[in-house]
């Protein structure tokens, strides 16, 4: 895990401003804020535990386990984590904690198939490596585009699994999410009976400018989630996962991270899933996530426009192509 003084100045400098407004002792004893996770009667932390490429960056089952304990016991009730990710050892891992851990967590996964009979092996798999019997949320995962969502939603295609998986109870919620399809997860979300969706949202993908009616979300050169997907979300009442926050770390250097993860927990979402591959890490976005309060309009349009447009150009490309772990 080569992380650079950039990374540590940074987690010393909001550690520095956070502990003493939460005063002594608060970390182990105050709550993680909780919301909504849309219509589907869950509650959910503001802060969900990553589970994927850096998760695996602990690299030890142990250290792994550690980890996520520590994360569960600061208050952080939503794991989120994808049959793909180091083929089933993140699931492998998480399902060591669920006999005793189960009943506090909201579960959830993702499967790659795209053929309903693939999806339903893969629902198994998922459910033997994770120690349970049911999922909270069962997503698609990685929407590429349109011709991906086509063969999603064709007659044996996997959202035939998904919606069998809710009708039989095997999983509470369904969904799908979304690295840098914009238009295609609009037309997912508007064409079919999602509970969720969880998408890339952060500060350095979003254009504000001034309109009628306050900031309003502007087109990128291919259109963006705030602009496009969310609305459609949020219309229909799901509950919405914000994903990337950071850019995968690529834009940690532009912004200070307690006003990226503001930025995004300010939209309307019903949590941040972060990827943390260091304990200090942990502690350190649970104090932000805990402390938390709203960023105005003026203040997200202020952000973002700081951001160079280079940047946020070679990010909106970045995730084109990304595929965690």
């Amino acid at each position: 895990m080569d992380f650079n003084r950039r990374d540590f100045l940074q987690t010393a400098a909001v550690g520095a401003v956070v502990a003493p407004a939460l005063g002594a002792g608060a970390l182990a004893d105050s709550k993680l804020p909780m919301r909504d996770f849309g219509k589907t009667g869950i509650k959910v932390s503001a802060l969900g535990f990553g589970s994927g490429s850096r998760f695996l960056m602990y690299e030890q089952e142990d250290r792994a386990l550690e980890a996520l304990t520590l994360a569960l016991d600061l208050g952080v009730t939503y794991i989120d984590t994808a049959h793909s990710y180091g083929d089933g050892k993140s699931e492998g891992w998480i399902g060591k904690l669920m006999p005793e851990r189960r009943k506090q967590v909201t579960l959830a996964t993702k499967i790659a198939a795209r053929k309903a009979d693939d999806a339903r092996r893969q629902i198994e798999q998922c459910l033997k490596l994770l120690q349970t019997d049911h999922l909270d949320v069962l997503h698609i995962h990685a929407l590429s585009g349109p011709e991906d969502l086509a063969a999603i939603e064709a007659k044996g295609g996997v959202l035939e699994a998904l919606y069998e998986a809710r009708e039989q109870k095997i999983a509470r919620a369904i969904g799908i999410t979304c690295h840098a399809a914009p238009e295609a997860l609009r037309t997912a979300l508007e064409r079919h009976d999602f509970n969720c969706t969880q998408m890339a949202l952060n500060a350095a993908m979003a254009r504000m400018a001034e309109g009628k009616g306050g900031m309003k979300a502007t087109r990128m050169p291919t259109g963006g989630f705030e602009e496009l997907a969310l609305p459609v979300a949020v219309r229909k009442g799901m509950g919405v996962i914000a994903m990337k926050v950071f850019g995968q770390d690529q834009i940690t250097s532009a912004a200070p991270i307690d006003k990226l993860l503001a930025y995004s927990l300010s939209l309307p979402v019903s949590l941040a899933s972060l990827g943390m591959p260091k304990p200090e890490f942990i502690r350190r976005n649970i104090a932000l996530a805990r402390a938390f309060t709203p960023m105005p309009d003026a203040e997200r349009r202020r952000l973002t426009d700081s951001i160079a447009t280079e940047r946020k150009a070679a990010l909106v490309e970045f995730f084109r192509d990304h595929r965690d772990a």
